[in-house]
C-alpha cells in the first residue's frame, strides 16, 4: 500500500515530494535496519516491512496511518462545515509528505515561524504561507524579497512602528511590497501590539511604507490562557473581541480600501472551537474576511496536552456530532533493566520524547511470543537515554519486552526524529522525513 498519493495537489511541489523516496536510508537515521542502508526510501517501502520483524532498533517513534487520515478528514470537514479555511502550522513536524497531506485535504496554506522554515517550505514549493511572528532579520528580509513571485505568497506579522521601520529599510527596492497583517496581543500574552490603538498606530506606519502592504489582522487566542476553567475561557473570548474591534476600527479608518478581501486569523490547536465562532460571526465591515485557522498539533493530537485542552478531545462547546480526533504518536521502548521489583528501565529518554507538558504513557506491553495487552503503569522519570517505569509488584515485564506509549505535545517529539515510520498495524507503508 502507497500511503502519499502521487498525485498533483494544489498548493505543493508534489515532485519535490515524491523525491524523498529516492533518499538512501544510513546511519543517519535513528531506528532503521541495517539491513535497510544503501537502499532508496522507495526501495524498502516496497519490501512491506513490518516494525517487529524487518530490522529495526529501539526505541521508535512511529505514526499511525489510520489515525492521520481521521484527523485530517475531520478537521477538513469541520472547516468546511464552519466556513473557516486552514492555513496548519507546520512547525509541529517540518515534514513536507504530512504538508502535502493537508493540501489534499483543501488546506488553505501552511504556517510558518520562522524565515528557516520557511526556507524548507520554499524548497518544497509550497504556495502561500502565513509567517506567523515578526520579521526584522534584514538578511533574511532580503531573501524573502527574491522569492516573492507569481507563484508564492506570503504575509508576515507587524505589531511595532519600529519594526515597520527595520523592514521597510530592509526591502528598499525590492519588486513588490510584503504583505503583512498587523499583530493583536494581550497584556499577558506573546508578541502583538498590546491595545487597538497601538495596533492602529502600527498600520498607519505600514500604510506609509512603500516596503509593506497591509492584508489583514493576525493573534494568537492561547498566549493568556493555559487552561479550560471558566476564567480561562472568558480571556480567549475577551481576546478574540477586541480582535473584531480592531479589524471593525481599521476598517473604518480605510487601511483596506484596497483590498478586495481582509484575512483575519487566529488559532492554536486549544481553543479553536472560540476561535471559529469569532472569526465567522457576521462582519459589519466594507471587504469580505477571509477567516483563517492556524491550528497544526491536531493532525497527530496526542495523549496529553491535546486529549485535555483539544475542543475534539474535551466536552466544552461540543455539539455531540462532532468525532474526536486520535492520537497519531507512539514510540516504542525496550525493557532493558529489572533492578527493583517494581521497576523496569527501558531505552528510551528524553533525546527521544517530548517532556515538557507530560511524561509519556504507557498503553501497552509487547511481549517475545508478539502478543499485546494493555497496562496501567506510570514513568516517573526521564533520563537522558532511559525511561523508569513503575509497574507495581504484581507485573512481570521481562528484559526483553517491547512497551508501546503514547506522547503528549507532538511540536517536542518531531524534532528528535529525522525519519519516521507510517504504519497499518505492524507494517510500514511511509517514511517521514523531517527537517529541522
Amino acid at each position: 500500500m502507497q500511503w502519499e498519493a502521487a498525485v498533483a495537489v494544489a498548493g505543493i511541489d508534489g515532485a519535490a515530494v515524491r523525491a524523498l523516496r529516492d533518499e538512501r536510508i544510513d546511519w543517519r537515521f535513528k531506528g532503521m535496519p541495517s539491513t535497510a542502508f544503501g537502499r532508496t526510501v522507495g526501495e524498502f517501502l516496497a519490501q512491506r516491512p513490518r516494525i517487529f520483524e524487518s530490522g529495526f532498533v529501539g526505541p521508535l517513534l512511529v505514526l499511525d496511518h489510520h489515525a492521520l487520515e481521521h484527523n485530517l478528514r475531520t478537521m477538513a470537514g469541520w472547516c468546511a462545515e464552519h466556513g473557516l479555511h486552514i492555513a496548519p502550522h507546520g512547525k509541529t513536524t517540518m515534514a513536507p509528505q504530512l504538508f502535502q497531506r493537508h493540501f489534499v485535504h483543501g488546506a488553505w496554506g501552511m504556517t510558518a515561524a520562522n524565515i528557516s522554515q520557511l526556507r524548507v517550505y520554499r524548497a518544497f514549493g509550497v504556495r502561500r504561507v502565513l509567517l506567523a511572528n515578526e520579521l526584522v532579520d534584514p538578511n533574511g528580509l532580503a531573501w524573502l524579497a527574491g522569492e516573492l513571485g507569481e507563484d508564492f505568497s506570503v504575509a508576515c506579522w507587524v505589531d511595532s512602528v519600529r519594526g515597520v521601520e527595520l523592514m521597510t529599510a530592509a526591502l528598499a527596492g525590492a519588486a513588490r511590497p510584503l504583505d503583512v497583517l498587523v499583530e493583536l496581543g494581550d497584556a499577558n500574552g506573546r508578541t502583538g501590539a498590546r491595545t487597538v490603538e497601538q495596533a492602529v498606530e502600527v498600520a498607519r506606519a505600514v500604510a506609509a511604507s512603500p516596503a509593506l502592504r497591509l492584508v489583514g489582522v493576525a493573534g494568537y487566542e492561547a498566549a493568556s490562557a493555559h487552561d479550560l476553567t471558566e476564567h480561562d475561557l472568558s480571556i480567549v473570548d475577551s481576546y478574540l473581541g477586541r480582535v473584531r474591534e480592531l479589524v471593525a476600527a481599521l476598517d473604518r479608518q480605510g487601511y483596506f480600501a484596497d483590498l478586495d478581501q481582509v484575512i483575519v486569523t487566529s488559532g492554536g490547536s486549544s481553543y479553536f472551537d472560540q476561535v471559529a465562532e469569532a472569526l465567522t460571526k457576521p462582519w459589519e465591515i466594507s471587504r469580505p474576511v477571509v477567516p483563517v485557522l492556524r491550528s497544526g498539533g491536531y493532525l497527530t493530537h496526542d495523549d496529553g496536552l491535546y486529549r485535555k485542552m483539544s475542543p475534539f478531545g474535551r466536552a466544552h462547546r461540543l455539539t455531540g456530532r462532532e468525532p474526536a480526533f486520535r492520537s497519531a504518536l507512539r514510540i516504542w521502548g525496550q525493557v532493558v533493566s529489572r533492578p527493583e521489583p517494581d521497576l523496569a528501565l527501558l531505552t528510551m529518554g528524553r533525546r527521544d520524547v517530548s517532556f515538557d507538558q507530560h511524561l509519556p504513557e504507557p498503553q501497552v506491553i509487547r511481549a517475545e511470543d508478539g502478543s499485546v495487552r494493555p497496562v496501567d503503569w506510570e514513568v516517573t522519570e526521564l533520563a537522558d537515554q532511559h525511561a523508569f517505569l513503575r509497574v507495581g509488584t504484581g507485573a512481570r515485564p521481562a528484559v526483553g519486552d517491547w512497551v508501546g506509549f503514547g506522547l503528549s505535545h507532538p511540536c517536542t517529539v518531531f524534532d528528535k526524529w529525522t525519519l519516521i515510520p507510517v504504519v497499518d498495524g505492524d507494517e510500514v507503508v511511509d517514511l517521514v522525513r523531517t527537517f529541522f
